[in-house]
């Protein structure tokens, strides 16, 4: 399988679609992603007795809000119908607008409660002023001078949800049956959503027809995580759930079932594993070197400074799911962070 990109195993972007009439009392909108190679976000809308659901809203950004309103207005569908905002993560391009939603309409707003919890610090980081740091590089191995910080643009971290989900809840949708499945890796509350009286599943970016998710660990030596387990394990679960038709949140729709994409997913990240196994030796290597030496869609050398980060993130979750498995260990307790193979 070809190698994966920082963020994501990149495919060719797709013409943005037009919002549609999916049935069945759902319909999907189409929202812009400023300045990403993903393109857009597919927002869904579910009619119940309440008025709409949403599951994501999008990025927060003047096109995108003016996609999500003149979308729903095509479909006969108005934003202020909306009753509640069901967020699949907490990243931008998923949870910016819900906010700006929730002022329109009152509606409310959850996730699962491990993502709401990370919105909570996020909140906390700007009260407190905290801003970007670039120790992280340095504690994986980076030279004194090799990555300089920059500024980095300002994002304002999402709503705070007003409702918080687990797994097997069902949520607010009266006379429809839409149940939470946590799926973690992505991020650490990520929500999949079965429409049990639908024959579909909402799978956010857990599971997409032909780009993988960034499963990165941060900080690079965090503790008692495994993010890239976390993944490979929820995708064995989603396999066994009977939907005919899956909702991803970006690209295009499928038939057809989760089990045979979910595979092909897992798979790639098992080829990630063996391609480190075989950068590792009895000689210490720090984790910035491990992430260097390995296959990027950009080369190493061409990456801007964040793409290195997360390169180098997406790196330490495989490596720490090595160690689960026995097949590395960290070489000493000080920085740099560093492996040998065992």
């Amino acid at each position: 399988m070809s190698p994966t990109s920082t963020f994501w195993k990149r495919d060719r972007v797709r013409p943005s679609p037009k919002p549609e009439d999916l049935g069945d009392g759902v319909w999907s909108v189409p929202v812009p992603i400023p300045g990403s190679p993903l393109g857009y976000t597919l927002v869904y809308a579910l009619e119940s007795a309440k008025g709409l659901t949403l599951i994501d809203a999008g990025w927060n950004h003047p096109d995108a809000w003016a996609a999500l309103h003149g979308g729903m207005s095509a479909l006969g569908l108005d934003v202020a119908d909306v009753q509640g905002v069901v967020v699949t993560h907490y990243h931008a391009d998923h949870a910016g607008l819900a906010a700006r939603v929730r002022d329109a309409s009152g509606a409310w707003i959850a996730m699962h409660h491990a993502d709401a919890e990370v919105v909570r610090l996020l909140h906390d980081r700007v009260r407190e002023g905290v801003g970007r740091t670039f120790a992280s590089i340095r504690q994986a191995g980076a030279e004194a001078g090799e990555e300089e910080p920059r500024p980095a643009d300002h994002i304002d971290p999402p709503a705070i949800p007003d409702r918080e989900l687990s797994d097997g809840d069902l949520v607010d949708l009266p006379g429809r049956k839409l149940r939470a499945v946590w799926t973690p890796g992505h991020t650490p509350g990520h929500l999949c959503l079965h429409l049990e009286d639908g024959d579909r599943i909402f799978t956010g970016d857990h599971v997409l027809p032909r780009i993988t998710p960034h499963i990165g660990l941060y900080p690079y030596d965090l503790p008692d995580v495994d993010p890239l387990g976390d993944f490979l394990a929820s995708l064995e679960r989603v396999a066994t759930i009977e939907a005919g038709e899956v909702l991803p949140a970006h690209q295009y729709r499928f038939s057809g079932g989760v089990a045979g994409r979910a595979a092909e997913i897992a798979a790639h990240h098992e080829d990630r594993l063996v391609e480190i196994t075989g950068l590792l030796s009895d000689r210490p290597a720090t984790l910035w070197e491990l992430a260097g030496a390995m296959k990027w869609r950009t080369a190493w050398e061409a990456m801007s400074p964040i793409s290195r980060q997360m390169a180098t993130g997406e790196a330490a979750a495989h490596l720490r799911s090595l160690e689960r498995r026995g097949g590395a260990r960290r070489f000493g307790l000080e920085a740099p962070i560093s492996f040998v193979l065992t």
